[in-house]
């Protein structure tokens, strides 16, 4: 039994960590998930400019993802519709209506010019062996922007998820220039359906937003829903309005879907509705406001790791700042490398070493005289001549030696040694050089990611408060029951499905329920109004009552302000029984007693403003020390 609990809890934390690792979490470095990495690999691998069937993408893909086509195909579409690695070319379904793409062998795709921008460049990245070692796979792409924050992310592993909102790709990299300026930077979500967003409680990344679709209200008998909310689909928010009119919670009387590049739905309102009436309750129980939240993790060292907004920008800056390094230095070998090659070439050509060639016999003695010949210009030659270096020169053909351009030759040298310069000088300031990679990113790029969604500042609409009540609230007496189902009985007050109820009953006890449909309360039921926050906490409810041994007469003043739904309380100590109890302002309490010898006052009068409020569960003031036959509150007389 313990070799197979050892088992089980080893299988599980390889399963949970390549789930959480090789599956559902992006990494920091380049923001995709190892099967977005492995299509744009393939994708790279295949590019020579042309549309590629995605099918043959797919199974390109296959070499290195191994978990089947039909998830490279949608990870695939969804990257493509992001619009910001991959072009696409056919139907790859529509992010607005939830329609879904077109089988992978209708459908083709590329890498964008971006994308070979900011994510290419095999000489520094790191590779490692494919599932099958038959292949080389990027561990990660050097990616010179945050793509994480662009793409945003969602999923979920073994005991985590991730939810990372979309940011806008300009305002992402100016953040960056910011970072490395280190000036103060803020960054909100921007989504691909537009609409509103209030990031007041958006925390860096790690709290929550309200988004809202946009509304045309113009006409006051028309609502058109122009951008849709992040999360929604046309086809899901038409369906939670046409649920919410079932259910009496909105009044609708028609809606239509013209939706073609952008969004346009148009909801008709009935006769005595009107726009501004409508609003607040689509929001309130539509998918035309919903609350996102927002869940930064990723793959950082091996490890997920939960981050902020603005920790993912800090690591950008500094690791573009790497990368770029990386990537000049490797220029600048590579142009030492060819002005070495081209020295020796113009001095071999231009100083006729390859004649000193002509008497030798032997190949040693070739390459020795070549050596030889260059011993001269050794100040103009940078670094030592090689063997290699003269096979390479002996392998140039004689009508190239014939043809060769010495001014060609001294030009292209000059610019090399200019472009080395340049090397050296952005090495030396390689933070500006930084920024201005960012700047021109911004300037090739702005114009096609615009902010969609605008930001702004609103609060969640309480469904209470913008139901409509509009259901008859009933109470049967005969039988007890309460509720907007009951169809006897003495109506009461219009209410929402949404309202609560306050139920006083003749024993005393009290409780808060959503409004019911069909409730059994009780035969004598003292009091019932609504619960809501305008009315409950200021209501005084007046009460007289006995104590059930000695019959004397309580008066008790109360608020009844905090709850537990469905909860009961009492109003009244234990041992008593409520005689009267109303709401009313300005009343007298009249107490009627029993008749008994040599008692001559039988009712006395008692202004009830003058006894102080309790708390719910005090006691009440005594009126006197005699049994109690009637009481009743009356108002108070005027000028009393």
């Amino acid at each position: 039994m313990a070799y197979v609990d050892t088992l089980f809890n080893e299988n599980f934390l390889e399963y949970a960590s390549y789930v959480i690792k090789d599956r559902a979490i992006p990494h920091l470095d380049d923001g995709l998930k190892p099967v977005q990495r492995r299509i744009l690999h393939s994708l790279f691998e295949l590019d020579d400019g042309k549309f590629h069937k995605v099918a043959n993408v797919v199974g390109h893909s296959m070499q290195y993802h191994p978990h089947g086509d039909a998830s490279i195909y949608s990870a695939l579409v969804v990257l493509a519709n992001k619009d910001l690695f991959i072009d696409k070319q056919g139907n790859f379904g529509n992010v607005l209506t939830g329609d879904e793409a077109s089988a992978a062998r209708y459908i083709e795709c590329r890498v964008t010019p971006l994308a070979r921008r900011v994510l290419y460049r095999p000489e520094i990245t790191e590779y490692e062996d494919s599932y099958d070692g038959r292949r080389k796979e990027p561990v990660v792409f050097p990616a010179k922007f945050p793509g994480l924050l662009v793409l945003g992310a969602e999923g979920i592993a073994v005991g985590m998820s991730t939810k990372i909102l979309p940011h806008n790709f300009a305002e992402v990299c100016e953040a960056v220039q910011h970072a490395l300026r280190s000036e103060p930077f803020e960054i909100y979500p921007d989504f691909p359906g537009g609409g509103f967003v209030d990031v007041s409680e958006y925390e860096d990344g790690q709290g929550k937003v309200l988004v809202r679709a946009r509304l045309d209200t113009s006409d006051p008998k028309r609502i058109v829903i122009r951008e849709i909310p992040f999360g929604s689909t046309t086809d899901s928010l038409i369906g939670s309005i046409e649920n919410a009119a079932r259910k009496n919670k909105v009044k609708i009387a028609g809606i239509s879907d013209f939706t073609a590049e952008s969004v346009e739905i148009e909801i008709k309102l009935p006769r005595g509705v009107y726009t501004e009436e409508l609003v607040d309750a689509l929001y309130a129980f539509t998918e035309c406001e919903n609350s996102i939240s927002v869940n930064l993790l990723v793959i950082k060292d091996d490890k997920p790791v939960t981050m902020t907004t603005s920790e993912v920008i800090q690591y950008h800056a500094e690791r573009l700042v790497a990368i770029l390094t990386r990537e000049l230095e490797l220029e600048r070998s590579q142009l030492l490398d060819r002005l070495h090659a081209r020295t020796l070439e113009r001095i071999f050509v231009e100083e006729r070493i390859y004649k000193l060639i002509e008497e030798q016999t032997t190949a040693k003695d070739v390459v020795g005289a070549v050596l030889d010949g260059f011993v001269p210009f050794a100040k103009e030659i940078k670094r030592k001549v090689t063997e290699e270096d003269v096979e390479r020169l002996l392998k140039i053909p004689i009508r190239r030696i014939s043809r060769y351009d010495i001014e060609k030759a001294r030009k292209e040298i000059e610019e090399i040694n200019t472009r080395l310069k340049e090397i050296k000088y952005h090495l030396g300031t390689i933070v500006d050089y930084a920024i201005d990679y960012l700047g021109e990113l911004v300037s090739d790029y702005r114009s096609a990611h615009e902010r969609r969604t605008t930001i702004g500042d609103f609060e969640k609409v309480d469904v209470r408060e913008a139901a409509v009540r509009n259901l008859s609230l009933r109470y049967d007496k005969k039988t007890g029951y309460l509720g907007y189902g009951v169809n006897s009985g003495k109506e009461l007050f219009k209410v929402s499905a949404y309202d609560r109820v306050l139920v006083i009953r003749h024993s005393g006890g009290y409780s808060i329920v959503n409004a019911p449909e069909k409730l059994f309360v009780d035969k004598g039921m003292l009091s019932c109004g609504l619960a809501d926050k305008e009315t409950l906490g200021t209501k005084i409810f007046n009460v007289i009552y006995k104590d059930k041994k000695s019959g004397i007469p309580y008066l008790k003043r109360t608020r009844i302000e905090k709850y537990i739904l469905d909860r009961s309380y009492e109003i009244v100590p234990d041992g008593s029984a409520v005689i009267v109890l109303t709401t009313r302002e300005d009343v007298t309490a009249v107490v009627k007693y029993k008749k008994k010898p040599k008692v001559r006052v039988l009712e006395e009068e008692f202004d009830v403003n003058a006894y102080l409020i309790k708390g719910v569960k005090a006691g009440g003031v005594r009126l006197a020390n005699r049994e109690v036959s009637s009481a009743k509150f009356v108002a108070m007389k005027k000028g009393g």
